[in-house]
């Protein structure tokens, strides 16, 4: 986890990363322990730092208070794992002691379809940032950040990070995604990290619903004892096991943790000198300080983040009261599941008894048991006369077809409350073959999904909100960054935070306007990666251009009938057209001016020919000339000709955009 940042280390080019890691180490070492920087002891510094191991143990104590109050979400995730793995039946024997000794345990992966159903709709619909700003003079900045934000998202992987949250989402009912700033990124310049955190490491106050009032936040993290003497030295004798329980996983493999020791990241919320409100943030081992902002002049008034929030996002699928979590789609499916299951066994037992052949056999008759369970043997030795009764076959009890259909109620059940019906997934009902209708019954099956995409985007923005601040405030230095210029160019460019830090306004009739600090806003689109998205998206545009939205002369009812529609980027095709029929007046008056100067229209006639547009006809021509001959010459106001200027006013009122 991300924590060990300094300004300064960005002020000396000549260390290496390794040096500068080093010297913050040393630093964090001795202020914790209360050294001068000859080595000697400050008393008065060791007992005035506020965070030593004091304040440590009682923020363990409030740890352990935040853990008890989280067992029931914890078991709830544990067991809700081993339902998503197909191995419910290990919670199943525990709860029904009745069927701890059957070796029938059929297992349908009719819940797993569901879940990977919705994760497959969740990635064809990635989200796409798009940067606008609140004011004029934030556009160029705010096209900047459009193009940057993708590359950081990028580096960090962020598709494979949504695709592991969204599968814990559907799983448990709430991800989480932390947004750290990483200094040891970029050989020590540092910058933005994004990772899917584990519920089962993440604590908070009891009873809170809203993650940012809480007034303390853990996040627990079991490191290899060799790895933190590598980057801690001052460690040395106080490693151990792991002090702090945390709640495992029921893993196949078997973990071995004596090896290895908690470290804590504690965030909190504290007042500042000034009144305002911090994030604080400190990294400890049992009770050894390793990093607290506290402890540091850098950040002691400043905080860890300028933005105060903890930099955790909550990705809640079903919102429960009390608490920031929520429930997914295995606590609503599971009872269904275990019926479908408890049925296939019973049905499966059934038909094993039934199939198999069962004898009763009298302990006084005359038959050789074993030679008669060998169905190799030819021959079968009896003892004295062999009796009617003496072996009697065991006739099975058949089970009605009315259990099977129960069965498959509960399957329907299962794809009803998950919202998985088979026009969803691809299926078609009887008597729907057309294939606009079947792509009509789709739209409406995934109103769920798209529900639950858009409760991922609003969490998305927040993610570009915490992007966006932390380059506020860390990119002090310049960056390079490719990206994709027009038409699929590549484009390498440098950026850094000078644009949007807080900028002084100056002073204006004698009064301090103070500071303004840029704002922006983040509009969240689906990047369409479903085949039938794309398609049905290229057809509507053929379909456009068919009906020629795009000619400039028919701009005004292309922009009336775009008024009553409603799809994807609709004001951006809007600007299209209005350009177009902009573009085409520009051109008739600029033939139209080449015209007077020459004392003809050749060049309005051709143009006004090329698009369609009705021109006077000859006749009319020659009676206009006739009658400004008549006149004493062509009737000209202001400087061009009456002709002309009436063309121009006829391709003005058709090509002017309403």
């Amino acid at each position: 986890m991300p924590g060990e940042f300094d300004e300064r280390r960005q002020s000396a080019p000549r260390q290496t990363p390794d040096q500068m890691v080093q010297q913050l180490i040393e630093q964090t070492r001795r202020q914790s322990e209360g050294l001068r920087p000859d080595g000697t002891i400050d008393g008065f510094r060791a007992l005035d730092a506020p965070i030593g191991s004091e304040a440590v143990a009682k923020a363990t104590q409030i740890l352990q208070r935040y853990k008890a109050g989280k067992a029931n979400l914890e078991q709830k995730i544990v067991q809700n794992e081993q339902w998503y793995k197909l191995r419910h039946w290990e919670i199943l024997r525990t709860q029904n002691k009745d069927n701890a000794g059957s070796t029938v345990e059929p297992v349908s992966g009719w819940l797993f379809n569901s879940l990977a159903n919705k994760h497959a709709d969740a990635m064809d619909n990635f989200p796409a940032p798009n940067v606008l700003p609140r004011e004029e003079g934030d556009k160029a900045q705010a096209e900047m950040l459009t193009s940057i934000i993708p590359v950081i998202l990028e580096q960090n992987d962020f598709e494979a990070v949504y695709d592991e949250a969204w599968e814990y989402k559907l799983k448990h009912g709430t991800c989480v995604y932390g947004v750290f700033w990483d200094s040891s990124k970029l050989n020590g310049i540092g910058d933005v990290s994004i990772t899917m955190v584990d519920l089962l490491q993440l604590f908070w106050e009891p009873g809170i619903k809203d993650i940012q009032k809480s007034r303390n936040l853990f996040h627990l993290d079991l490191v290899d004892n060799e790895v933190l003497l590598a980057q801690y030295p001052q460690l040395q004798g106080n490693l151990g096991s792991a002090t702090i329980e945390t709640t495992k996983y029921v893993y196949d493999d078997t973990v071995d943790t004596s090896e290895k020791s908690v470290v804590v990241d504690w965030y909190y919320k504290k007042l500042n000198a000034q009144g305002r409100q911090v994030l604080h943030y400190c990294k400890y081992v049992n009770d050894m300080v390793l990093f607290a902002t506290e402890n540091d002049p850098n950040y002691v008034d400043r905080g860890l983040y300028d933005h105060g929030r903890y930099p955790f996002e909550f990705d809640t699928l079903f919102r429960m009261e009390g608490t920031p979590a929520g429930f997914g789609y295995i606590d609503i499916g599971k009872s269904a599941q275990e019926y479908i299951d408890r049925g296939n066994q019973a049905i499966m037992q059934n038909m094993l008894a039934n199939t198999k052949p069962r004898y009763f056999i009298r302990s006084d008759g005359s038959v050789n048991e074993q030679e008669y369970a060998d169905m190799t043997n030819d021959f079968i030795h009896v003892d004295g006369n062999l009796g009617q009764d003496s072996v009697i076959p065991v006739v099975g009890k058949p089970l009605n077809t009315i259990y099977a259909q129960v069965i498959n109620n509960k399957v329907d059940e299962l794809k009803e409350v998950t919202g998985n019906r088979d026009i969803s997934t691809g299926g078609t009902t009887a008597g729907v073959t057309a294939a606009s209708a079947i792509a009509a019954m789709q739209e409406a099956g995934s109103k769920l999904s798209r529900d639950a995409n858009k409760s991922s985007y609003r969490v998305f923005r927040r993610i570009c909100y915490d992007v966006i601040e932390l380059i506020r405030q860390f990119y002090n230095l310049p960056r390079s960054f490719r990206i994709m210029g027009q038409n699929g160019a590549a484009k390498f460019i440098q950026y850094d935070n000078a644009g949007i830090i807080p900028q002084q306004q100056g002073i204006d009739f004698g009064q301090d306007m103070g500071v303004r600090v840029p704002m922006f806003d983040v509009e969240v689109t689906a990047q369409k990666q479903s085949p039938y998205s794309k398609m049905s998206q290229n057809e509507l545009a053929l379909q456009f251009y068919n009906q020629g939205f795009f000619e400039p002369t028919r701009a005004d009812q292309a922009l009336a009938c775009l008024d009553m529609m409603d799809f994807d980027r609709k004001d951006f095709i809007a600007q299209k057209i209005s350009q177009n029929g902009g573009m085409l007046q520009q051109m008739m008056m600029l033939a139209q001016m080449v015209d007077s100067m020459r004392g003809g229209n050749e060049i309005s006639a051709a143009l006004a020919q090329q698009y369609g547009i009705q021109m006077p006809t000859a006749e009319v021509d020659q009676n206009a000339a006739e009658s400004n001959n008549a006149l004493g010459g062509d009737e000209m106001t202001g400087g061009e000709s009456s002709v002309t200027r009436r063309a121009r006013q006829r391709v003005a009122d058709s090509t002017t955009p309403t």
